[in-house]
């Protein structure tokens, strides 16, 4: 019952097909807990926007040497938080009687010739199809892939003076050190007192503890000028950043969010591709009985530029901070949004992929390509 369970769940009772299935709901603790944010960029009103907790226009990028406060539109920079978007799916999903829910760890998962089966807090339970969004192992990178961090430490402040534009975030900051790894933060202010700052990372490792808030505390003395604050909320995060190929199925069993593939390689974002690929295993069902029927169209391409980013990044051939400063200084940033969201044409991709230091790529490209 995280982001990609609940979200299939949502899609499939709001198609209004389902209603005659019986589907179960597991999840080893309820979510009662605001224990994550999700923040994305979409075009219009998307399928949970009654639940989008802030929302802005326009957006700050900062790196050495160059610094714009981006029009975003056609798009919006729309944040949810964790506990408002469990609460809204659950009362929409406990509205239906063909749902029921048990909370149990998961122990284990099978596959047979007709159906799969889970065993949860000592239970058997057996169904057509099972969509599993636990990431069980981590991936064993193979000779030829990557796998980077993506970590993150988040604190929601609260200042006693006015600190924040309210209706103007910062998409990315690369100015603090990057002496870790390709590093930045980002700031979602709630109100002229009130704002999210994540501290964030591309690496190979996590930093201690220390070094986390050593980093927001820098970030917040150095860059917003702020010397007195209250820690209202904190979050922790790591999402894998690998061109490791995640196994989308195994038999019946279906699986979902980063465990099914849907975290994007080259950036960590996960919410927009689990929308879509929720609307996509709701549609399969529907005409065709199976979810397996998956429209991929140019995954292949974007998991190649994917590769082509980690390359650089793990070998260190670029800094992440001067490749992201070369997108947004010479791009539109409603072309680099649908970038990263896999929705550019090859001729968009080619002008936007020229923007960047030739050579670099063209050696990464032409390996990865051979891979």
């Amino acid at each position: 019952m995280g982001c990609a369970g609940l979200s299939l769940a949502v899609h499939m009772i709001r198609s209004g097909k389902f209603s005659n299935k019986k589907i179960l709901l597991i999840d080893k603790e309820k979510k009662e807990k605001n224990d994550r944010t999700w923040c994305f960029w979409e075009t219009g009103k998307g399928a949970f926007e009654e639940v989008v907790y802030r929302r802005w226009d326009n957006a700050w990028f900062h790196a050495d040497h160059f610094s714009e406060l981006l029009d975003l539109s056609p798009y919006q920079y729309k944040m949810i938080r964790g506990i408002d978007y469990y609460t809204f799916c659950l009362d929409i999903i406990k509205a239906e009687t063909g749902f029921d829910i048990v909370y149990a760890p998961v122990e284990e998962f099978q596959h047979h010739q007709d159906s799969a089966s889970v065993r949860a807090g000592g239970v058997t339970y057996q169904a057509n199809f099972i969509f599993n969004s636990i990431l069980l192992d981590l991936p064993q990178v193979r000779n030829g892939k990557y796998y980077l961090l993506q970590h993150f430490k988040g604190w929601i402040i609260e200042t006693e003076n006015d600190c924040f534009t309210p209706d103007e975030a910062t998409l990315m900051d690369f100015r603090p050190s990057q002496e870790y790894g390709t590093t930045f933060v980002y700031v979602m202010p709630f109100s002229p007192k009130s704002a999210l700052v994540e501290y964030t990372l591309f690496s190979t490792s996590l930093l201690s503890e220390e070094k986390y808030t050593a980093g927001l505390n820098e970030y917040l003395s150095a860059y917003l000028n702020i010397s007195q604050y209250k820690v209202v909320e904190e979050e922790f995060g790591i999402i894998p950043m690998t061109n490791h190929r995640f196994k989308t199925s195994e038999g019946r069993i279906i699986n979902l969010g980063t465990a099914g593939g849907q975290t994007k390689a080259s950036s960590g974002y996960t919410y927009r591709f689990i929308q879509k690929n929720s609307v996509n295993i709701v549609e399969s069902l529907i005409k065709y009985g199976d979810p397996f029927h998956i429209k991929n169209r140019g995954k292949k391409r974007f998991d190649w530029y994917d590769s082509v980013l980690l390359n650089i990044l793990n070998y260190k051939k670029l800094e992440g901070s001067f490749i992201f400063r070369q997108l947004f200084k010479k791009n539109r940033p409603e072309v680099i949004l649908k970038f990263l969201d896999n929705e550019t044409s090859i001729a968009e991709e080619f002008r936007l992929l020229n923007t960047l230091p030739q050579w670099p790529f063209m050696k990464a490209g032409v390996a990865e390509f051979f891979k």
